[in-house]
């Protein structure tokens, strides 16, 4: 570790944070965070029980009406101020993440410049709130149509991007006037932790926010889930969770919002420009490490140019540079744990069961931390695991199609929805995908789709609810309507 990283890593709060003060674990517990890349523990910190889970939810309560009425210009300039905060640390926050998770360096600055923009947008947003009022059809009274705060929140956010899932949620809950706790993930704490802390250099008052991490994630969240104050769960991981959180949310009648599972196609046509596909397959898949929901999961590109595509591809993916995220070059950091890599070994080896071919990779990597080799698989069965499962990893997996009937049957044929990407040159056949494939969201002709100012989410098994754009404040606001009748 470097003198560098050292300084950082001490920078970063150890403890819990409720009610606006870094505290110690009411057991006094702690739990160990590693660096993937060397599997070295890089800080000890404090892991919540129950009770710390309670203590940030009644500072949330407590802090929710005072915060519901601060004026929207106060909470926009505490996030603009936070944005600038962020931009100022942007790389030390980038190397927390390549620490903590694994990517190279230049992706986590990418992520904290994307993340970021959260901040910017939903500063901008809380002040343009709105509502309406008129008469009703009737003709005996005004209809006042208002928008107020949910109420708290609660956030479980994922490991994959720390530093964006966590301003994905808090930027706009605060923007509306809502107070959170959230839970940050046990594998990559330290970026969300780091981020609280320049949210309270803002200004923001103690209570709004409070985290509290651990290493018992069900026993901290089921009884702030059972809590009749809480208003609002917001989840971002596996479907397979979500559907538990969301049968757990149920008894309180909690809004939720869910960004589920992926299983991402990616369609290449005969028509393709396929020097624009290559680098949309290279962003698609191996941003990350291959390590997101909007990943692409399933090539399904036409058999008269499948052989070129996967010859160019392969190039590409054979010269990446694999190691350290710290490293100049690297391309293909380590996935975030040993688990990961056995995952996409099995994959891989079931899918040249079934007779698919290896042009590229295919190996997990001997030695210290979790590598696995960026992989591409042509020639994949229908029926493999490798297209039914989200992947998780460097692996692109390719199989063929005839027709575009075919193509649309191939990528609507999984329980997500998350994201698609098409290249053609047909802009008609364009329109026919954005009307045809069950996504919610869609790349045509590129390959990374994320925007602050979009709308992000899936349908199917993808989820439920938006993140950013017009929408995203929406999700943390209820609708009040008053008639006020004509005298």
């Amino acid at each position: 570790m470097t003198e560098r990283e050292a300084a950082l890593l001490a920078d970063v709060p150890d403890g819990l944070y409720i009610n606006g003060a870094w505290v110690a674990a009411e057991e006094g517990r702690t739990f160990e965070v590693r660096d993937p890349a060397t599997n070295a523990v890089i800080k000890v910190i404090a892991d919540a029980s129950a009770a710390d889970g309670k203590r940030a939810l009644d500072a949330a309560v407590a802090a929710q009406d005072s915060w519901a009425a601060t004026a929207p210009r106060t909470r926009s300039d505490i996030l603009r101020r936070a944005f600038d905060l962020v931009r100022e640390r942007a790389d030390d926050l980038a190397l927390l993440m390549t620490l903590e998770m694994g990517k190279p360096l230049a992706e986590a600055k990418g992520e904290v410049t994307y993340g970021n923009e959260f901040n910017r947008w939903f500063s901008e947003e809380a002040v343009r709130i709105a509502g309406r009022y008129g008469l009703n059809p009737e003709g005996t009274g005004n209809m006042v149509v208002s928008q107020r705060p949910v109420g708290p929140c609660f956030f479980i956010t994922p490991w994959n991007f720390p530093f964006a899932m966590a301003t994905r949620k808090i930027a706009p809950a605060l923007a509306a006037g809502c107070t959170v706790v959230i839970k940050p993930p046990a594998l990559t704490p330290l970026t969300t932790m780091f981020f609280v802390k320049l949210l309270e250099e803002a200004g923001l008052p103690a209570g709004v926010v409070n985290v509290v991490q651990t290493s018992r994630s069900s026993a901290l969240s089921a009884p702030i889930l059972a809590d009749p104050r809480l208003r609002k769960l917001s989840f971002t991981g596996s479907t397979e969770v979500g559907r538990k959180l969301i049968a757990q949310a149920a008894d309180g009648v909690l809004r939720v919002s869910m960004e589920l599972g992926g299983n991402a196609p990616f369609v290449v046509f005969d028509d393709a420009d396929l020097d624009k596909a290559v680098e949309g397959a290279l962003a698609a898949k191996f941003r990350n490490i291959g390590q997101a929901c909007t990943a692409a999961n399933r090539f399904i590109v036409h058999s008269s140019v499948a052989e070129e595509f996967s010859h160019r591809i392969t190039e590409r993916v054979t010269a990446m540079k694999i190691g350290r995220g710290t490293e100049d070059g690297v391309a293909i950091g380590p996935l975030i744990d040993d688990d990961a890599v056995a995952k996409a070994v099995e994959l891989v080896e079931d899918a040249v069961s079934r007779g698919a071919t290896v042009t590229t990779g295919g190996q997990a990597i001997a030695g210290e931390g979790s590598f696995f080799q960026p992989t591409v698989v042509t020639g994949v069965a229908a029926g493999s695991d490798i297209l039914r499962e989200e992947i998780f990893g460097p692996v692109l997996a390719i199989a063929t199609f005839e027709d575009e009937n075919e193509a649309v049957r191939l990528a609507n044929d999984t329980e997500y929805g998350l994201v698609s990407y098409v290249f053609t040159q047909d802009l008609a056949r364009g329109q026919r995908m954005i009307d045809k494939l069950e996504t919610g969201m869609m790349g045509l002709n590129v390959g990374v789709v994320s925007n602050a100012a979009a709308p992000f989410g899936g349908v199917k098994q993808s989820g439920v609810g938006r993140e950013g754009g017009l929408e995203g404040i929406h999700e943390y606001l209820s609708t009040k309507y008053t008639l006020i009748p004509v005298s």
